[in-house]
């Protein structure tokens, strides 16, 4: 009885509806429309830089796949509502800024994205909201669902046997540790550079154009903006940066701001919140050969008092200036050495000894000791090498499995329509 009046009301919701926009499909009482899709599709296919205007076999097949999405979606809201699944504002209004902030990052601007998207930021912002919560509210509920899947030792053999000859190559990885030592300009560079940005403030309070000055000394690639970074929320930002630019009254020019790229002088424009408005000028003071070679003989003698992993943690503690690492001795995991962002790691990993510490190794970053904890073997999965690169495929195959036949008999329990 519940189910008819559910049908009939989807019916009914659905024929008011078509007035407004077109109908994709029904699910109970929910509508999925047509320019939802569109939206979806064209958020989609930026992210997989996808050009959809010229391929319209691709923008079918990816029509077709996002409906299903969203009708899965919606049984899952159904399911989820059951279990009591809830997301505070808080949560949802956190994803949503970094699902923008991610799609302005690809499309290199506001204005790309807001083109791409085919309505504004804060219009999408506004009519994503809700979608942001269901989707989140169904990756939860699926979560939760997936979590009870578990797999034993006869069940990755026997997934082994049954995939093996299909199974991608794996890459050699390496347990990598560093301790990363960047050199610093001298003092005489520094202060030759507080004292230009503190004349070039006076020169902007006179009357010279802040946006012209950024784009003429800036090294930030924010200088062909005039400077600008835009919003920035709180927490975004460079420590001693945020600091100055939070507690700066509205259009007034900083002193000269050190931080690890440089010195900067900051101007804060507009204040909403925990969120301002700043723009920048940035000028890195020289660094010369001599600096290098400081730095270089410094990581020496480092690495000469450095005989066991006891000591190399010790040394990160006091010395590196990776903040993510040097808390938990330097640990950057299992690295892929072909596939670094800093290649000069991956480079040098070929000619490192195991269990000790490394001479140092120069990037764009710094100066580098590594401890190499562990090396995984790359090609061909098997169980003596790749016993947990193994458990978890097995475990994601099942899960995946489980998946599919749980939410295919979840349909069938549904009243679904797809519009012609």
């Amino acid at each position: 009885m519940i189910k008819s009046f559910l049908f009939i009301f989807s019916f009914l919701f659905a024929q008011q509806y078509q007035y407004i926009d077109g109908i994709a499909a029904v699910v109970e009482n929910h509508i999925i429309l047509k320019s939802d899709v569109d939206q979806m599709v064209g958020m989609t296919a930026m992210q997989q830089k996808i050009d959809i205007r010229t391929n319209s076999d691709i923008y079918e097949k990816l029509q077709e796949s996002v409906i299903q999405s969203m009708i899965d979606q919606k049984i899952m809201l159904e399911m989820a509502e059951l279990d009591s699944i809830v997301v505070d504002e808080k949560e949802v209004n956190q994803s949503l800024d970094q699902q923008i902030e991610m799609l302005i990052n690809q499309a290199g601007s506001e204005e790309n994205a807001a083109e791409a998207l085919g309505q504004s930021i804060k219009s999408f912002r506004r009519e994503f909201w809700y979608d942001m919560r269901d989707r989140m509210i169904t990756e939860r509920y699926q979560q939760q669902l997936l979590n009870s899947i578990t797999i034993t030792r006869s069940d990755v053999k026997e997934f082994y046997k049954s995939y093996k000859d299909s199974l991608p190559v794996l890459p050699l990885k390496a347990k990598l540790r560093h301790l990363l030592l960047p050199t610093t300009a001298n003092k005489k560079s520094k202060e030759k550079v507080v004292s230009f940005l503190s004349d070039l403030k006076l020169k902007i309070e006179n009357g010279l154009s802040f946006e012209e000055a950024a784009k003429k000394y800036s090294i930030d690639p924010s200088k062909d903006n005039g400077g600008e970074l835009g919003w920035v929320k709180r927490g975004f930002l460079l420590k001693s940066f945020e600091t100055v630019a939070f507690t700066l009254d509205i259009g007034v020019i900083s002193n000269p701001v050190e931080t690890d790229f440089g010195f900067h002088l900051i101007e804060t424009l507009e204040k909403q919140g925990e969120k301002i408005k700043v723009r920048h000028i940035l000028i890195a003071p020289e660094i010369t050969q001599k600096d290098h070679e400081i730095t270089f003989n410094f990581a020496n003698t480092l690495k000469d008092s450095i005989t066991n992993i006891t000591i190399f943690k010790e040394m990160v503690k006091k010395y590196s200036t990776d903040n993510s690492t040097k808390e938990i001795g330097g640990d950057l995991g299992w690295i892929d050495p072909s596939n670094y962002p800093i290649p000069e790691i991956g480079q040098a990993l070929k000619y490192i000894e195991m269990n000790t510490c490394s001479p140092p190794i120069n990037s764009s970053v710094g100066f580098h000791l590594l401890w190499v904890d562990g090396i995984k073997k790359g090609g061909r999965p098997n169980m003596n090498d790749h016993w947990s690169e193994l458990e978890q495929m097995a475990l994601n195959k099942k899960k995946m499995d489980w998946y599919e036949n749980w939410i295919s008999a979840a349909r069938s329990k549904f009243y679904i329509k797809l519009s012609q």
